[in-house]
């Protein structure tokens, strides 16, 4: 129980998920990019740090940076593909599903009033949004948006995503390596800085209501 406890701890620490191996770092990038329960997971502090690490520290992520990046893109599209489809086959049921420790109705709510805004450029706008990244994909399913459509956002979204964030943690690693001494501070600031649309847009959806 304790060995399970000590895993669940390591996949919301991004630093610990870059120090286990590329293979648990593509996982969590795909599960927070498609699977409904991946929310939680870090996402712009783990791909960051990914670029800050490959440009200091060999010794967890001995590949280049085209080959991180490459790997996490195919993770992120791969993720939101198997998002879509989800969407896709559950439909509407998801909004009449109940809250549970994995899913909050709320999240997916969200999603939909800022894809109500911003139509199909969620899938790129998204990814760089906390728990929208994570249901726009299924919501992409569940209103059936076209299947190249979509799939044109999602490989556009991952490179934009993915290789913005990698590559200014790899620029600040390779040219002020004392950043990986801040790693904490920066994932804190990751969180509060991309949490805080999310927050603004649950709350009009809320007062709206």
């Amino acid at each position: 129980m304790t060995d399970v406890w000590n895993f669940l701890k390591d996949l919301v620490n991004p630093e610990s998920i870059v120090q286990l191996g590329l293979p648990l770092l593509l996982f969590v990038v795909f599960a927070e990019t498609g699977l409904f329960f991946g929310f939680f997971l870090p996402g712009d502090s783990l791909v960051f740090i990914s670029g800050l690490i490959c440009a200091t520290n060999n010794e967890y992520l001995n590949v280049n940076i085209l080959v991180l990046n490459l790997s996490m893109i195919g993770a992120a599209v791969f993720g939101n593909l198997v998002g879509y489809l989800f969407g896709k086959k559950v439909g509407p049921a998801l909004f009449k599903k109940e809250d549970s420790l994995f899913f909050k109705k709320r999240h997916l709510q969200a999603t939909q009033s800022f894809y109500q805004k911003h139509g199909g450029k969620t899938l790129i706008l998204g990814r760089f949004l906390p728990v929208v990244r994570t249901f726009a994909p299924i919501l992409a399913g569940i209103i059936i948006i076209d299947f190249k459509k979509f799939m044109l956002f999602n490989i556009v979204g991952a490179t934009a995503w993915i290789s913005s964030i990698s590559l200014i943690g790899y620029f600040l690693g390779s040219e002020f390596p004392e950043t990986k001494n801040y790693l904490g501070y920066i994932v804190i600031g990751l969180i509060i800085i991309t949490t805080i649309p999310v927050l603004i847009t649950y709350l009009k959806e809320k007062r709206s209501k």
